[in-house]
């Protein structure tokens, strides 16, 4: 890996599966900002919360791998896969530190997860020691200006808003729904061979 320092966003997700919506907002991010990398940290299973609709964490990270192949400047994460569950955002920026020091991570999140970042364990730290990079989502028309009024470490981003879930695509293939043009053509080839969420 490239030792020389590179501002890395880090964009946490279950990635349930990993959808164009997900590609486009992290392309965007790492084209259309000071970034220069977009790391996707897969969520490792919550033990306390088993989903049948949550495929084993290496599942979704092989997609995720799979879905980024082709993007240079975009990454696949497992770094919460060997971290105590469950995973704090705060425990694996630190972590993270320790292991690509001289890194400068930065966190990327949707309007409606900088809204509910306090109820996030230590939130202060992350407001005070990390820069966060914001998508627009469709949501209750909540103003963010309270919310980053003097905050200098947080930037609004300019992205498409993308009103798709991998929800809505899990729900979609339960029903026999082509939801082909939703995913990159290689996930959706492994999806479709692994026979997945059906």
């Amino acid at each position: 890996m490239d030792t020389s320092a590179k501002k890395i966003g880090l964009y946490f997700g279950t990635f349930n599966p990993i959808h164009v919506g997900h590609l486009i907002i992290a392309n965007h991010m790492v084209e259309f900002s000071d970034l220069d990398e977009v790391w996707f940290v897969v969520t490792p299973h919550n033990p306390l919360k088993k989903k049948k609709t949550l495929l084993e964490d290496y599942h979704r990270l092989a997609m995720v791998r799979i879905a980024v192949e082709n993007y240079p400047k975009l990454k696949a994460s497992n770094v919460e896969f060997d971290l105590p569950q469950p995973n704090y955002t705060v425990n694996t920026l630190a972590h993270l530190e320790e292991k690509y020091p001289g890194q400068n991570f930065c966190l990327i999140m949707g309007e409606d997860n900088l809204i509910g970042l306090p109820k996030w364990k230590n939130y202060e730290v992350i407001l005070n020691r990390y820069s966060i990079y914001v998508y627009p989502r469709i949501s209750e028309d909540i103003p963010l200006k309270p919310l980053t009024e003097g905050k200098l470490r947080i930037t609004i981003v300019d992205a498409p808003i993308i009103e798709l879930s991998s929800t809505f695509i899990r729900n979609g293939i339960k029903r026999g729904k082509n939801i082909k043009p939703m995913l990159s053509a290689e996930v959706w080839k492994y999806l479709d061979e692994m026979n997945f969420y059906k």
